[in-house]
């Protein structure tokens, strides 16, 4: 459980590439290097004050970071794993780049109107920009089915 003041800060080893992805979608903070040795992610991990994420066992034993061993395979249980462990998120929801880590901010459909399909244009009118790396996102069909996934997970868990 996270008892401090500050907001929650992940950081996930190179084998929780799509874990990664899904807690920026349920609003962790989360960094995600897959290319980095065990010491360089231990000393992001300290460094930046974040919780190392490893499935590796031999990792998770070394001193000097906080670290949750990510035992469960499915994706959804590794979901369940870190809220029960960790708990919720400090961001809302859909509110980080699940590419980058950004902090998505509010953005006018015109700001990108030269940047989506027409029919994302027409159906579409909430919009939220990374600022980090530029991407766009609304809330289209995939968005249900992540949220279902995610309802599911943190209603199993009550």
């Amino acid at each position: 459980m996270n008892l401090s003041n500050e907001p929650l800060r992940l950081l996930a080893d190179g084998m929780l590439g799509r874990l990664a992805r899904w807690l920026r979608a349920s609003g962790y903070d989360t960094t995600f290097m897959p290319d980095s040795n065990d010491h360089d992610l231990l000393r992001c991990a300290r460094a930046e004050g974040r919780v190392l994420l490893t499935a590796d066992h031999g990792l998770a034993s070394r001193r000097g970071a906080r670290v949750l061993l990510i035992e469960a395979q499915a994706l959804a249980d590794q979901l369940e794993q870190v809220r029960e462990a960790l708990g919720p998120p400090h961001g809302g929801e859909f509110s980080r780049c699940v590419a980058c880590n950004g902090e998505l901010v509010p953005v006018n459909k015109s700001e990108l109107a030269d940047q989506l399909p027409p029919y994302v244009l027409a159906t579409q009118n909430e919009f939220r920009r990374c600022p980090d790396c530029g991407r766009a996102f609304w809330p289209g069909t995939h968005v249900e089915h992540m949220r279902r996934m995610l309802d599911a997970r943190s209603d199993a868990a009550h």
